[in-house]
């Protein structure tokens, strides 16, 4: 099977933003809403209309599947309505150092995943923003896994809220991994707390999956750091800490979230009748 061609369709999208931008008139750009560097996914969306892109490197050592690992992954999104929203996840580069399986050391890609998240609850108010969130692979890539591991399919609880300063991202994840011919369920969840500190904003987070094919359980604890160079521009990084032997112990990331400035399609223009 060949690689999800992941590259080639953030060029012709990039090439279609800048058609749209030439014929079209000038909007304000919205804000970004970044869905890294945290575990956590939020349940709000990203503005109707605009590409974004999450896309970061990251350095695992002392897995029970590697020594070190280096990996680059990338995230696309596109709204396409105020409560459904496309997204794309892959792996183009890893490369593994001391890897369980020889074959399996080197350069490798990881995996390509395809989904898509809908709104069940709008924030507003009191009211927090529940969603629900379903992926499956595309290609499943040769690259060692870390602990959490790969699944076939992937479904998602997802529950954003603000209490004054602070904003809450909790996450139920429910997943299919298979191996050696047999499939097994994995669950997991994840709370994220984040605080505004001056133009910055401080993380931090607690994560668990199960881990069905070696009856273990992977605990993390991650901070980070992210700053918005522009309203569509968030830089990021941090460091994770596995709690238990089954977990990897140290990984470092760091990253940035993109939304391009030029909506894909012109918003519809409510008429509004004269009294």
């Amino acid at each position: 099977m060949r690689p999800f061609p992941s590259a080639l369709v953030v060029a012709c999208a990039l090439y279609c933003a800048a058609q749209i931008h030439s014929q079209g008139e000038a909007t304000e750009t919205p804000e970004a809403n970044p869905g890294r560097p945290t575990v956590a996914t939020p349940a709000t969306l990203t503005p109707v209309g605009y590409l974004q892109f999450e896309n970061g490197a990251l350095y695992a050592v002392t897995s029970s599947e590697f020594t070190k690992q280096l990996g680059i992954n990338q995230v696309t999104k596109l709204t396409v309505t105020s409560r459904l929203q496309l997204l794309v996840l892959s792996g183009p580069y890893s490369y593994t150092n001391g890897a369980a399986q020889d074959a399996s050391a080197g350069n490798h890609p990881g995996d390509v995943d395809a989904g898509l998240q809908v709104v069940v609850l709008p924030g507003e108010g009191l009211k927090p923003t529940i969603s629900l969130s379903y992926f499956r692979f595309v290609y499943s890539g040769s690259a060692p896994d870390t602990d959490i591991g790969s699944f076939r399919r992937s479904a998602l609880f997802l529950f954003s809220e603000d209490f004054g300063r602070f904003h809450a991202d909790l996450n139920g994840i429910f997943s299919e991994q298979a191996g050696s011919g047999v499939r097994r369920g994995q669950f997991g969840q994840t709370l994220s707390i984040s605080h505004p500190l001056g133009p910055f904003t401080v993380s931090g987070e607690l994560w668990h999956f199960t881990q069905p094919l070696t009856k273990g359980n992977a605990v993390g604890n991650l901070w980070a750091l992210s700053y918005p160079v522009r309203k569509n521009l968030v830089v990021d990084a941090g460091l994770d800490h596995g709690l238990t032997s089954s977990s990897t112990q140290w990984e470092g990331f760091a990253g940035f979230t993109y939304l391009l400035p030029h909506r894909l399609w012109a918003a519809h223009k409510l008429k509004q009748n004269s009294k």
